[in-house]
């Protein structure tokens, strides 16, 4: 049987282990929904356009946000298309039908991405404007990231307060 302080180190351990299996589930699941609130808020703002052109804008918005060019992932761009256009059809009609093709173009886009070594919440917390700071704090940006630039509009932590309260820029609500 380990001794007290023994003891209490191995707890300390496995609480932290829960900890971070905790914070990045969170982080992933946070940045996906974040990005699916984002892309269903700006596919309202241009529901009303015809198809091809609101999918075209939407895209090279989310482009630009993630501080992407489209043609720096042409292998991606159809999936790409594929997720706004379901996005603008669920705009225009919430139904159950619309939803299963927004769930599948997701699924579709985030296996694209999985073959690149990243993903949907990934990519949101890596690159986009409208990150959260904390995402950050559980899993770093990768210093070696292709394109990489700096997004002055993450917010820090701020001391005092819960890393977790970390939220985005204000531009983002």
């Amino acid at each position: 049987m380990p001794h007290f302080v023994e003891e209490l180190q191995q707890e300390a351990g496995q609480a932290i282990d829960r900890m971070r299996e905790a914070a990045l589930a969170a982080r992933h699941t946070h940045a996906r929904a974040e990005l699916m609130r984002h892309m269903l808020t700006t596919a309202r703002k241009v529901k009303d356009r015809p198809k091809a052109e609101a999918v075209e804008t939407v895209v090279r918005e989310w482009m630009d946000a993630w501080n992407l060019g489209r043609a720096d992932w042409p292998h991606i761009a159809r999936e790409m298309d594929a997720f706004t256009e379901a996005f603008h059809d669920y705009a225009n009609d919430a139904s159950d039908d619309h939803d299963a093709v927004l769930r599948r173009s997701c699924e579709a886009l985030d296996a694209v991405l999985a073959k690149e070594g990243t993903s949907i919440s990934d990519q949101m917390a890596w690159r986009s404007q409208c990150a959260h700071g904390w995402w950050d704090l559980v899993k770093p940006v990768p210093a070696d990231l292709p394109g990489r630039k700096e997004r002055p509009s993450v917010p820090p932590v701020e001391a005092g307060k819960p890393f977790w309260e970390a939220g985005c820029a204000g531009f983002c609500r």
